[in-house]
């Protein structure tokens, strides 16, 4: 027979807290072990219980050993024993956390700029790089609104013809004279 859905939330009572507990560390450090055997990975887990105990697993060498791996493979430098995957993504990670903190830099200018701040002026390569982010936000803007709308048509047509028995309901037109979006030669539909 299958179990149900475990309710993700802290167990009110003590004692079945603390059963919980003890199976369930004992099940994350057999899975650790299992894995290091199967798939030949440096593994290092650590635990603290509720009462502050320590429980720990290294599965090749010490805990501590693992641990001055993890922090040569993190710091600043990209020492040899990080594999080629590892320093891959240590430095994907660096040029996004670089391109974010430069995009952050510049629309902090720009909010200054435009609310007459102490800031200085921007230049012209900042004016149109603050541009084209805002084009971009307004077509997301814009394209979620009209995703909201079809939804709601939808969801009315559907109410509509439910109400009228499947009939042909002719859809409703209106005579506005402009459309919901403002055309743009960046964005083509």
């Amino acid at each position: 027979m299958a179990r149900g859905k475990v309710q993700l939330k802290r167990i009110v009572n003590p004692v079945h807290r603390q059963v919980t507990f003890c199976k369930r560390r004992a099940g994350l450090l057999k899975k650790a072990k299992e894995l290091s055997v199967l798939c030949d990975a440096d593994i290092g887990v650590i635990v603290f219980s509720p009462q502050g105990k320590l429980y720990e697993l290294a599965t090749k060498g010490t805990m501590q050993g693992l641990i001055e791996k993890y922090m040569k493979c993190t710091s600043g430098f990209l020492p040899a024993e990080c594999d080629s995957v590892t320093q891959k993504h240590l430095l994907k990670s660096k040029d996004e956390v670089n391109m974010m903190t430069h995009e952050i830099k510049l629309l902090e200018k720009g909010l200054w700029s435009i609310f007459g701040g102490a800031e200085g002026a921007m230049t012209l390569d900042e004016l149109h790089a603050l541009e084209k982010h805002l084009e971009s936000w307004i077509y997301q803007i814009r394209a979620t609104k009209e995703g909201v709308l079809r939804a709601a048509n939808n969801y009315l047509q559907q109410k509509v013809e439910e109400q009228h028995g499947f009939y042909n309901v002719e859809p409703l037109t209106t005579n506005i004279p402009y459309t919901l979006t403002i055309p743009n030669e960046i964005y083509q539909y």
